[in-house]
């Protein structure tokens, strides 16, 4: 398979339930902080219409499954370790948790939409806390991570540039091509930000952390999965609304519920496949 998606957020939000609920895999849970510890692998499926059903055709997929002229397609899901404020300076887990974020190609954020985790991930009072911060946060933590990378060959890289004439999209793209980052990416971030080719060594703090938050966007795409709908308070839907301000697709979401309703299934007590929008109670 030649996509990952990155399960992403703060300890105790969701995310090991999110990832068993959409995977099967069987990830540990528990009411703590940290309870990921190695990043866990797992595949999730896409449903699309199966095109068997069109040609009138029998349907024998080689790297998916058909159920009932729905056709699953396979995409890997790795659920890293919960990011903490400052895991870019090693706080938490937070240096396994960047690294094991090379890999992904796109981001779920797991929010907690009830409000009941604090920033570290404790367990706090129903609707006490603001889970804007959580979308702040972790894009600081990935563009701070990112920024740290560039700057650890910032010098040479703007030598290079300027004395031997290189294109520094160029060299940023090589720095940067562990990280699942184009060259089209980091050109399309420089014209962006207007930022001056000739002379990089130039460029300012400021606008090497605005450089990795557009690269941030373009190689590692995120949406959100407003988690613990089920318990959210009242105001969660003013919430949403200012989280798509902010340029993000938000799905509310209750893993629990879809976990339960998956083990439901698998003991024969329901009719329910993932994904539908109804199950039904056997006799």
């Amino acid at each position: 398979m030649s996509m990952m998606i990155g399960i992403v957020g703060k300890p105790n939000v969701g995310k090991s339930t999110f990832f068993n609920a959409a995977t099967e895999a069987h990830a540990e849970i528990a009411n703590y902080p940290f309870t990921t510890i190695d990043a866990n692998h797992g595949v999730m499926y896409v449903r699309k219409p199966c095109p068997h059903t069109d040609f009138k055709v029998t349907c024998t997929p080689h790297n998916s499954k058909c159920i009932n002229g729905t056709r699953y397609v396979p995409i890997e899901a790795l659920d890293v370790a919960g990011l903490v404020p400052d895991a870019f300076k090693g706080r938490g887990l937070g240096n396994k948790f960047l690294d094991d974020l090379r890999q992904a190609h796109a981001l779920i954020h797991i929010v907690d939409g009830s409000g009941s985790t604090d920033s570290e991930g404790n367990p706090v009072k129903a609707g006490s806390y603001d889970t804007l911060n959580d979308v702040d946060f972790l894009e600081k933590e990935i563009n701070y991570w990112l920024k740290g990378i560039i700057k650890k060959s910032w010098e040479n890289i703007a030598r290079k540039a300027q004395l031997e004439g290189q294109k520094v999209d160029r060299l940023l793209a090589e720095q940067l091509t562990g990280l699942g980052v184009k060259e089209t990416h980091i050109i399309a971030a420089i014209r962006k930000l207007q930022l001056d080719t000739d002379k990089p060594s130039n460029w300012t703090d400021e606008q090497l952390y605005l450089l990795a938050d557009y690269i941030r966007k373009k190689s590692k795409p995120m949406i959100i999965a407003f988690n613990k709908i089920d318990v959210a308070p009242d105001t969660v839907m003013d919430t949403i609304e200012e989280i798509k301000k902010r340029g993000y697709r938000v799905i509310p979401t209750s893993a629990e519920a879809e976990l339960a309703l998956s083990n439901a299934a698998h003991q024969n007590l329901i009719e329910y496949m993932p994904g539908d929008s109804k199950f039904t109670v056997r006799e």
